[in-house]
This record gives structure tokens, C-alpha cells and sequence, in this order.
């Protein structure tokens, strides 16, 4: 009897400690919206799907040869506007960005034309960011003028590249812009130490973060580059959310899978640069060493104030600040009430701060080189539909929910990531981050892998159907259906159990919320509301999202 009354007391001790384990965190504060913030809405829903039908009406006839008079004159127009001095509600602008957008249809039918369109493109964002040297970057039409050349010059490109993916050039080289820094080339491109890469992981929260903002954009994670003056090495300074700030060389960093990478670098005319040519090289060899000198924890509240711990853009901005360089001179802000309760779910605390894709906006900087993987475009656009469809549901009061029973096993991983990090080591819950942090990443995670595939199907039947694949509000249309039929499986309990509570396994984030397994850093351990239409796929138009989606998230490692 004895030996029973032992392992029933033990199974009943076992079972209180579980229960115990099992009892839910706190609901986590949600800060206020920021006072300046407002979500960016393109309100041209009809005009983006007329270009779309008159791109099919195009294909299903005989198309006319294409006419790269219109691309000249376009190039034309921009060279002459680009003495002026414009402001950014400039009449001329609307009809430079019009006539862009009208392009967009006759380009996807010619590939022969992408090319100078592509070029078109670079040259309508350095003469708008040129020009927006004099404006005031934080009011909202200086912000609004900046996002529509920027991103939405970008959506429509990139709608044309979709359409013959075959004949995308995957590098385009901007504005070559002097720098006396030390250098080398990584992959044809020539980088100087102090510049700034921005790209876009594969991962869903990849898309999260750059889409995390009033101003849905394109990247999600920001690096700085350093150049060792004595070897040439390159190396680039991040924050991980699964190890906080680390130093690797140029390969490693190449070497995590980037839908997309974009290399900015301070201009050579700013007074900081001109007292002194070497400050980028300064500030980099600061970020250097101090990611090689002692550990930085990963700076979940995204308070860029704050330079104890770090994320990514973090990274740049905070050495940059310390000699005289403020970037981002228009923050970012996040404002709507689904998204903040998702991100604050996560960690967020500030709601007003430096996103990766809100950087290219600045005027500081110029775009050296911009690359795009062919391969993985389709894939950026459809990952972003599907998060704007989703945060239009958290607006609707969709939650991230994970089942009960996996929080005292997740609490447990917690425990024994806190004890690798005493030794140095990563465990499988990152430091900053909590039990229930972890398992509300990993459902985000589950269900937009779900829905994204769901929209790829639907999206090739759609390419089956018509002959083109669906543009970005084509997608977006997709999403919104898929995101219904889950909804309504779950409301009325017809969802399969694995749709109920995430994977088999236990789910403990092991990928943290970038979604992006990390290498060990060379160096001491020590990123549609209602709204788009912009990314786009491989189809007509080359139009910008209808209305600039939303999201954002902790920028990490994407």
C-alpha cells in the first residue's frame, strides 16, 4: 500500500505543479496609439483594378508593339523636374507618378521595356528623395509623397517583374554615392564600412515586421556594415532576437535567406560628413566593438531610446545618434488597435520608433544598390497579403491564442533557457522573451504558414483560369476568403485539432519571432488594413496597394 500512496502522491504533486504551471500570464499593457499617427490609405481601389482589366483585355487581343517613346518621355520629364525646386504636394509629382502607374500595364506586356522601367523607377526616387532635402519629413505630406514614390514605385515594378520573372535582373545599382570609408565588393557591389543594409526575411513575422507600421513597407531587418581597414573583411553588426547583438562576416549574414536586400548610405554633402569623412567608419567600428566586447540583449520593447538593449535598427541609429547623425528623422508610429494588441502580446511597448522600412524614407540617405531574388518574389507578396488580411481580423478582435496545456511546458523551456544563458548559450526561448510570448508567435506563425499556402493555391488557380497570376489586391482578395473560412470553422468548432492548437510538438519558439534560425555570431556573442494593392505579383498593373497594410513587430533577424 505503501508504494501506491507514494506514486499517487507523486502523480497528484506532479499534476498540482502542472496546474500550477498552467495558470495564464497577465495580460500584457497595451500603449496608447501614437498623438501624430495615422494609417497611410491609397483610396484608388477602382483605379487599381482598372489597369487590370485593361491589362487583360490586352493579353486576350493583339497586344500593339511596345512603345519605349512613353519611357523616354517619362525619363525625359524627370530630368527637367529634377532642377526645380518642388514641394510635396507639387502638381507635377502627381502626374509623374500617374504616368508611372499607367506604364505599368504596356511594360507587363513587354518585357523587352523592364529594364528601362526598373531605371525609370531609380531615377523618380532619387530625384523625390533629392527634393525632399528641403521638406519637413515629419508632416504628413512630406511623409505621404516619400512612401507613394518609394513603395509604391516599388509595388509597380514589381507587378511588372511578376509577370516575366524570367527576365528580372535580380541587382540594380542606384546612385553611386562617394564615401572615404574603408570598403569592398560582397557580391558586385562595392560596400563602404558604415553603410546600411535593410532587407526582408522569409519567415512569417518577416512579413509582420515589414508590413508593422501606418506606412506598410518592405523590409524587416536592419544591418551595419563594417570594414576592417587593415584585411578589407567585411562584417556586418545585427541583432538577433535569439542571442541580441553579434558581429559575422559579410557571407554569414548573406547566407540567412533575404527575399530582398537594400544598401543605403549616408550622403556625402552632410555637415557631419564633411567635418569629418571618416564619421561612418567611426560608428561602425563602435558597433563592432561592442558587439564583440560583452553581450547586448535584444530590445523586445522597441524603445530606441534606450541603448542598454538593442534591436536591429537600434543597431545603426545608436551609434550614428552618439556623433551627431539622428536617422529616421520621421519615426515610425503604429496606430491600429489589432496590431498593437498583437505586438504588445509579443513585447512591444513602443509604438512610436524606428522600423526597418520606414529608414529608406530618410534623406540622409541614398540607395546604392537595391536586390530583389527572383525566385522568392511571388513568396514576399503573397506572405504580406496574408498578414494584411490577418491584422484586418485582429482589428475585428481575432486573437492569438495557443492551448493551455502547452504553457507549462513552455514555462519549463523558459527555466532552462535561463540557465544556458548564464553560460553564454542560447536556449529555446529567447532571452526578453516570455512563455507566453513564445507560444502566441509560434500560432501567429502556424496560421499564416496555413493561410499563405491556402492563397497559393488559390492563386494558381486563378493564373490557371486567366493566364496571369492575380495582382496584390488579387492576393489580398485570396487572403480575406481564406481568413474567413478559418474563421468560421472555428466558430463553429469544424477545425481540424491541429488548427486548434498549433503543431504536435509542444510549441516552444525555438526560431524566435524573426521565424529565422541563426547561426553562432563569429565574434564573442557578445523589422491591408484595409488596404493593399501594392507589393504585387507577377501581373499588370504595376500599382501600388490600395491602402497601405499594416503591421509591424518586433524587428529582428528577418
Amino acid at each position: 500500500m505503501r508504494p501506491a500512496r507514494s506514486v499517487a502522491a507523486a502523480l497528484t504533486g506532479l499534476a498540482g505543479l502542472f496546474l500550477l504551471l498552467a495558470i495564464p500570464e497577465r495580460e500584457p499593457p497595451v500603449a496608447v496609439a501614437p498623438a501624430r499617427g495615422g494609417a497611410f490609405t491609397w483610396n484608388r481601389d477602382a483605379y487599381w483594378r482598372a489597369l487590370e482589366a485593361r491589362y487583360a483585355a490586352a493579353r486576350a487581343g493583339s497586344a500593339a508593339p511596345g512603345d519605349a517613346g512613353a519611357v523616354r518621355a517619362l525619363a525625359a520629364k524627370l530630368e527637367s523636374v529634377s532642377r526645380l525646386a518642388l514641394g510635396p504636394e507639387a502638381p507635377v509629382l502627381d502626374s509623374i507618378e500617374t504616368t508611372m502607374f499607367e506604364l505599368g500595364p504596356d511594360v507587363a506586356l513587354h518585357p523587352a521595356l523592364l529594364g528601362d522601367y526598373v531605371a525609370l523607377h531609380g531615377r523618380w526616387r532619387e530625384v523625390v528623395k533629392d527634393a525632399s532635402r528641403r521638406w519637413d519629413v515629419t508632416g504628413a505630406a512630406a511623409r505621404s509623397r516619400l512612401y507613394r514614390t518609394l513603395y509604391g514605385g516599388r509595388a509597380a515594378v514589381e507587378e511588372a517583374m511578376l509577370q516575366h520573372p524570367g527576365s528580372v535582373a535580380p541587382l540594380f545599382l542606384g546612385k553611386g554615392e562617394p564615401s572615404a570609408t574603408p570598403s569592398a565588393v560582397v557580391r558586385g557591389v562595392r560596400v563602404h564600412s558604415g553603410d546600411i543594409l535593410v532587407s526582408r526575411g522569409g519567415a512569417p513575422t518577416s512579413a509582420l515586421i515589414a508590413r508593422g507600421n501606418d506606412y506598410p513597407g518592405n523590409f524587416s531587418h536592419v544591418a551595419l556594415v563594417y570594414v576592417d581597414s587593415a584585411t578589407g573583411a567585411a562584417w556586418t553588426i545585427e541583432a538577433h532576437i535569439e542571442v541580441g547583438v553579434v558581429a559575422a562576416p559579410a557571407e554569414r549574414y548573406l547566407a540567412d535567406k533575404k527575399l530582398r536586400i537594400m544598401v543605403l548610405r549616408l550622403r556625402a554633402d552632410l555637415p557631419a560628413l564633411r567635418a569629418d569623412p571618416l564619421l561612418p567608419h567611426r560608428a561602425a567600428s563602435a558597433a563592432f566593438e561592442r558587439a564583440r566586447s560583452g553581450h547586448v540583449a535584444y530590445d523586445f520593447a522597441m524603445d530606441y531610446a534606450d541603448p542598454s538593449k538593442l534591436f536591429c535598427s537600434e543597431v545603426a541609429s545608436t551609434v550614428y545618434r552618439e556623433r551627431g547623425v539622428t536617422l529616421w528623422t520621421g519615426l515610425s508610429t503604429i496606430s491600429a488597435p489589432g496590431l498593437r494588441r498583437w505586438l504588445a502580446s509579443f513585447g512591444v511597448r513602443h509604438f512610436e520608433t524606428q522600423e526597418p522600412s520606414d529608414l529608406e524614407y530618410d534623406p540622409q540617405l541614398v540607395v546604392v544598390a537595391e536586390w530583389r531574388d527572383p525566385d522568392w518574389l511571388r513568396k514576399d507578396h503573397v506572405d504580406n497579403a496574408v498578414i494584411d488580411a490577418m491584422l484586418e481580423g485582429a482589428d475585428r478582435g481575432d486573437d492569438l491564442a495557443y492551448p493551455w496545456y502547452a504553457l507549462p511546458f513552455a514555462r519549463l523551456a523558459k527555466g532552462y533557457s535561463w540557465v544556458l544563458e548564464r553560460f553564454g548559450r542560447a536556449g529555446p526561448v529567447p532571452e526578453g522573451m516570455s512563455a507566453g510570448a513564445a507560444l502566441r508567435n509560434r500560432a501567429f506563425s502556424d496560421r499564416q504558414r496555413r493561410l499563405a499556402a491556402e492563397v497559393a493555391a488559390g492563386a494558381a488557380r486563378f493564373t490557371a483560369e486567366r493566364g496571369y497570376p492575380p495582382p496584390y489586391w488579387g492576393l489580398v482578395d485570396l487572403a480575406r476568403a481564406a481568413v474567413q473560412r478559418k474563421k468560421v470553422a472555428a466558430d463553429y468548432g469544424l477545425q481540424r485539432p491541429q488548427d486548434r492548437m498549433g503543431r504536435r510538438e509542444v510549441p516552444v519558439l525555438t526560431a524566435a519571432i524573426s521565424g529565422t534560425p541563426v547561426s553562432a555570431p563569429a565574434t564573442t556573442p557578445t523589422g491591408s488594413r484595409t488596404r493593399p494593392a501594392s507589393a504585387a505579383p507577377r501581373t499588370p498593373p504595376a500599382a501600388p496597394p490600395r491602402r497601405a497594410p499594416r503591421t509591424g513587430g518586433t524587428s529582428g533577424s528577418a
